[in-house]
């Protein structure tokens, strides 16, 4: 396994950055499982981030009369205990959720990247001292760090965001020095020293390149992870606060309302495993197009 990886991270990469997201890009789509992944997820994306621009009704907007009416005529999706228009509160919740899932993997790749880079290249006490601290970070479980700086930040949108990129830098940082160490000793790494160039340059004009592939992998699993794990924290009461809408929260309350409609529990669940399994299958055809991109190499 060691020599596979080995193998994989030894070939420099020179491209500019644009011409290897497009590359990447192409390459997704030009397979079958990734062609089918972002047929799957962008139309999820789309409607969600675009929900202040197409939802029929403010999500918030309460109409008693209205409460617990099924699919079809004026409420599409039906509505919830307060007669809120389903199909408003699903797309705004799903705004909600995936920004939370893109903004906490972002906030794992600018503080796990950096710790691992530096972390693999340095070695020595400096690389023990913060493994030691990554290994005691991942030694929580996932959940319970987050409910642990949740509960120190409070809750909110952006209070969730920064748990949940917590829980992410330490996986990040180790995966990112993993590849570091397979790269370090490179000659174009040996050339840069004796150039006499800076560690950031090093980190991040020859290293970063080079060991990007399994990084953009972890990311794009990582934000349906972080959507999991925030509708988690929304479904406990201490994610997205009320009035705002949260697939979570939405799951949460409609338990009670089971008798009088499964819709107000069916949407919010089928949209949170659908966006989850978009980016699980989206992750698993990136994974396939770097190994594919690198024995072609």
């Amino acid at each position: 396994m060691a020599t596979g990886e080995s193998t994989t991270e030894s070939v420099r990469i020179t491209e500019p950055l644009t011409s290897r997201v497009s590359s990447v890009v192409f390459g997704l789509l030009s397979t079958r499982k990734g062609f089918i992944s972002v047929c799957f997820l962008a139309p999820i994306l789309v409607l969600s981030l675009a929900a202040p621009l197409i939802a029929p009704y403010d999500p918030t907007a309460i109409h008693v009369a209205d409460k617990f009416a099924g699919p079809g005529g004026q409420y599409l999706l039906g509505t919830d205990d307060y007669g809120r228009d389903l199909l408003s509160r699903v797309l705004y919740g799903g705004r909600a959720s995936i920004i939370i899932g893109l903004a906490s993997t972002a906030f794992g790749l600018v503080f796990g990247v950096p710790i691992g880079i530096v972390s693999g290249y340095l070695g020595g006490r400096f690389d023990e001292l913060m493994m030691r601290l990554m290994d005691t970070l991942l030694s929580i479980p996932s959940l319970l760090l987050a409910l642990l700086v949740v509960t120190v930040l409070g809750s909110g949108i952006v209070n969730t965001i920064l748990a949940i990129g917590v829980v992410f830098t330490p996986g990040i940082a180790r995966i990112t020095r993993s590849s570091t160490l397979s790269v370090k000793n490179e000659e174009y790494i040996t050339a840069a020293e004796a150039r006499g160039e800076s560690l950031y340059h090093i980190a991040f004009r020859e290293i970063l390149p080079n060991v990007s592939s399994p990084i953009l992998v972890e990311a794009s699993i990582r934000v349906g992870f972080g959507i999991l794990i925030g509708t988690s924290l929304s479904f406990l009461g201490l994610g997205t606060q009320p009035p705002f809408p949260d697939w979570g929260y939405m799951i949460s309350v409609s338990r009670s309302h089971l008798h009088s409609s499964i819709w107000f529990m069916l949407w919010p669940s089928l949209a949170l495993g659908f966006t989850i399994m978009g980016f699980n299958l989206i992750g698993d055809a990136l994974r396939d197009v770097m190994d594919s991109k690198v024995h072609s190499d």
